[in-house]
């Protein structure tokens, strides 16, 4: 009987790769951190995902079994799967909106890490997050100036969260805040499953010139048991699909901005 082939080193790399990132981590930060190119990061991924060692998703992979996400429900990277491609769509369409040498905070959400992939256009970005996919992709690039927020660690979302980061959050000025949520309601605006989250948020918000959310329109119809910020902080929705009559009467009453991805990514 044949003995199983045992992982190459590279293979043992990207593992200790993974768990360093807290179970899961994007290609483009892989690449990063083990010096090599996306190519080779994906080559294997899929090797380790034929083992079993990985589940691969859209754009990264994610540990499995106990040193992975657990089961305690969707993990980060299982929500990095999800719409991918109106993901990017809504990225593209924040692009043009940030421009070189603006301060800008990015959360933990997985719509907000396909936008930082798309900001690795831009130059001398000073960015606050509290994600570590994001301080992944954009610390050490184009001039960037990168400031991870301290706090407590949450795995399931890869960032932090608590009052350190509140405060910390609260110390700067930004050009624009870019926000995820879990739902977005027609009476309450941004809603969050994770009470630290929406408390971060309002650090945030009141700290920013201009509050972009980014989210796909499946949030639209979800429902979540804490408040955001007051949405009449918000200034631009950036979304895949129209919103409903409701939602869509509530954006014009808060005066928000509404631009859809899928019409600017179909002229580019």
């Amino acid at each position: 009987m044949s003995r199983p082939t045992a992982p190459s080193h590279r293979e043992v790399e990207l593992l200790e790769t993974l768990r360093r990132l807290g179970g899961s981590g994007r290609s483009a930060e892989l690449a990063m951190m083990l010096h090599v190119s996306e190519e080779t990061v994906r080559r294997t991924i899929k090797a380790l995902a034929k083992a079993g060692s990985v589940e691969r998703v859209h754009g990264g992979a994610y540990l499995v079994g106990p040193r992975g996400t657990g089961e305690a429900g969707p993990s980060f990277f299982r929500r990095m799967g999800e719409n991918p491609t109106e993901k990017a769509q809504i990225a593209t369409a924040v692009l043009p909106r940030i421009t070189d040498g603006m301060t800008v905070f990015l959360d933990v959400g997985s719509t907000t890490s396909f936008v930082a992939e798309a900001l690795r256009q831009r130059r001398n970005l000073t960015v606050v997050t509290n994600s570590i996919g994001v301080a992944q992709l954009l610390a050490n690039h184009n001039g960037n100036r990168l400031h991870l927020l301290g706090g407590e660690m949450c795995r399931d979302d890869r960032g932090t969260f608590g009052p350190v980061a509140e405060m910390q959050a609260a110390r700067f000025a930004f050009d624009v805040a870019i926000l995820s949520a879990d739902a977005l309601s027609p009476k309450y605006g941004l809603l969050f499953h994770n009470a630290a989250e929406a408390e971060l948020t309002l650090a945030v918000t009141a700290a920013a010139e201009q509050i972009m959310v980014v989210t796909t329109h499946a949030k639209f119809s979800e429902g979540a048991p804490h408040r955001g910020p007051d949405p009449q902080q918000l200034t631009h929705l950036v979304s895949d699909r129209e919103p409903g009559k409701k939602l869509a009467r509530s954006l014009l009453d808060w005066g928000v901005e509404f631009t859809l991805a899928t019409a600017i990514s179909e002229e580019a």
